[in-house]
């Protein structure tokens, strides 16, 4: 199947990946999904790919529900293996130098994970990159399997359903049926807008801390 796909397509070229599978463009959408959700590789298309599925589905040669079920299990499945990898391998296989399995990155999910607890797994599905790691944070910490499957099977059940959902609508609009390209890059924009904002905000925080640190302390006492 994977020979079909040319090398040259765009991962970021939904609607070009989709129709390089051909007549296994659903399991070309298990494959990357899960790929995405469970084997560390955050770089691919979720979001857009998705969206694309459920506007051109008629010409794929598949259903919205179709699209939906097959991505839901992916994301389920993917998730699971994050989440054992967490569990038995921990903080080992990152390095701060690694191009991505950096430490930073699993730093940031670690964080998200402990500020949300079990939602994370709900509200980071939605949020590229976050989405990948959050479920190795929660195998990383322990966290209780049957309590991690529930908001696995949530979180996943409501991506794939909800962004499905999302490309029936947007396809029954013939402005957009008609310029996918132009969504894609909105989809794309709006989807990494929170890795923008946190990281501006990181950086702002870095630069306050050594601002601070570099200050020369003020005297005390009674100046003598």
């Amino acid at each position: 199947m994977l020979s079909t796909v040319p090398l040259a397509v765009s991962l970021f070229d939904a609607a070009s990946v989709l129709h390089a599978f051909g007549p296994y463009v659903l399991a070309g959408i298990a494959l990357l999904i899960f790929i995405e959700s469970g084997v560390l590789f955050p770089f691919l298309p979720g979001d857009s790919l998705l969206v694309t599925a459920a506007i051109i589905s008629s010409t794929l040669g598949v259903t919205p529900w179709q699209v939906a079920l097959v991505a839901s299990i992916a994301a389920i499945a993917g998730d699971q293996v994050g989440y054992w990898i967490g569990k038995r391998y921990g903080r080992r296989l990152f390095k701060d130098d690694a191009r991505i399995l950096t430490t930073a990155r699993l730093n940031e999910a670690e964080a998200f994970f402990t500020k949300w607890g079990g939602l994370s797994l709900v509200l980071g599905r939605f949020v590229p990159i976050v989405r990948t790691y959050v479920p190795l944070a929660a195998g990383t910490a322990q966290m209780h399997y049957r309590r991690f499957l529930l908001f696995n099977l949530i979180g996943a059940i409501s991506w794939a359903c909800g962004l499905t959902a999302v490309g029936v609508l947007l396809g029954g609009i013939p402005l957009i049926a008609h310029n996918i390209d132009a969504l894609m890059i909105v989809i794309i924009l709006v989807s990494i807008l929170p890795i923008v904002i946190g990281a501006l905000r990181r950086r702002h925080v870095a630069r306050k801390n050594r601002n601070t640190s570099s200050a020369p302390s003020q005297p005390t006492g009674d100046g003598r």
